[in-house]
């Protein structure tokens, strides 16, 4: 980001106004993928991608947001007192409504915002823009406020305006790893006690590739929220045979013994693959802090497998990417991001090998699906915060 053409854009836009600058980054899920809504055990880390913003506040009681990464774009103003979700505020929404949660917890604007964003996450690729874009409203409008909110609550408040604002029933990792991500770390997150704890990433000779798959998704309007009323539906047949509050409470065992009460064959595997993917990510964060990149590796392949076959989130071009790196030599381990339906693949590649995998992945995915595949080496990041002059 160049700060200095930032604040020429901001000073065209909304004047000769001197704003704070503030950043939150993407993320990329590791393993355990469909889980967090079901109470499970996910494994994250926030990466040095995402988007920044210049906020300042306005005297009037509105506020006006831009962001430099559509065409065409305008200036979107709304008072604080009627924010509401209209269709054609498009990207907007998704920073309106964490200042709806804000208000409706009691944390009312006492003026107007003015805010830019400025993004370098890839559009459509699964790598939480939107809950980047949520958790940096949430630190912008705290900082600025002096509400003295800490990061989890600002992540909670971020899942509850997707949720309840935006109509997007995400769980809570992906704005949990965008505000409270640590550098040189992953986080092993309990979604059902928000207990954490971080797990230094010592990869040795590997490093983190992001492949976009130029699929791109959007959750919301993808068979997402019937993967969620499938998984509800399991639950609620489970619940008369054993006492749980969500899916991720059993393991594989316990599943099971009493898998036949769930009725229907969707939801079965449905159920399947988020208490197996928990299990394997609880294996691989042990794996991983054993220095066994080999298990840990085996251990994400086994994941993918899981969202295509017992999850169905994954497409062709998402299968196409984990396969063509599964072959490659100095692959660890590869699999499918995000909330699938597109999006990207996250692979664990050594260093020295890295060049070849991009040529070969890159050249064979092009002869089978016709598009060309990008590749990000990605470092990890600290989580949303205000960055100094």
């Amino acid at each position: 980001m160049n700060k200095e053409n930032l604040l020429k854009s901001f000073t065209e836009l909304y004047g000769d106004v001197r704003p704070e600058c503030f950043f939150a980054p993407g993320r990329v899920n590791l393993i355990g993928e469909h889980t967090d809504h079901e109470g499970g055990y996910v494994f994250p880390c926030a990466i040095a991608f995402g988007i920044y913003a210049l906020a300042a506040v306005r005297p009037r009681d509105t506020v006006r947001l831009y962001s430099l990464n559509f065409d065409n774009n305008k200036i979107i103003e709304v008072p604080i007192n009627n924010i509401k979700y209209d269709k054609a505020n498009d990207w907007a929404n998704y920073p309106l409504g964490v200042i709806n949660i804000f208000e409706r917890h009691g944390y009312k604007l006492p003026s107007g915002l003015d805010i830019l964003f400025c993004g370098n996450l890839p559009e459509g690729a699964g790598l939480s823009s939107s809950a980047a874009i949520e958790v940096l409203t949430g630190r912008i409008i705290n900082d600025l406020f002096n509400f003295n909110l800490d990061g989890v609550k600002i992540a909670l408040y971020a899942q509850e305006a997707e949720n309840d604002f935006v109509g997007m029933h995400c769980g809570i990792m992906d704005q949990f790893a965008s505000s409270m991500g640590k550098k040189d770390n992953a986080v092993l997150l309990d979604c059902a006690s928000l207990k954490y704890e971080y797990a230094p990433l010592n990869l040795g000779e590997y490093k983190i590739v992001i492949t976009n798959s130029n699929m791109p998704h959007s959750l919301n309007n993808s068979a997402y929220n019937l993967r969620r009323e499938q998984c509800e539906a399991a639950l609620s047949d489970l619940q008369k045979v054993i006492k749980i509050k969500k899916l991720c409470e059993l393991n594989l065992s316990e599943f099971k013994a009493v898998k036949d009460a769930v009725k229907s064959p969707e939801a079965l595997k449905r159920a399947r693959h988020a208490i197996s993917e928990n299990a394997r990510t609880l294996q691989a964060v042990q794996a991983l802090k054993a220095g066994d990149l080999k298990t840990f590796g085996e251990l994400m392949n086994a994941s993918h497998i899981s969202l295509k076959d017992d999850y169905e989130v994954t497409i062709p071009e998402l299968d196409i990417l984990a396969e063509l790196a599964w072959a490659q030599d100095g692959v660890a381990g590869s699999r499918m991001t995000g909330g699938g339906f597109g999006g990207c693949t996250v692979s664990i590649v050594k260093e020295s090998c890295i060049d070849e995998f991009k040529k070969h992945v890159g050249e064979k995915y092009l002869v089978r699906t016709g598009r060309k595949a990008d590749f990000y080496v990605t470092e990890t990041a600290d989580g949303a915060r205000k960055i100094l002059n």
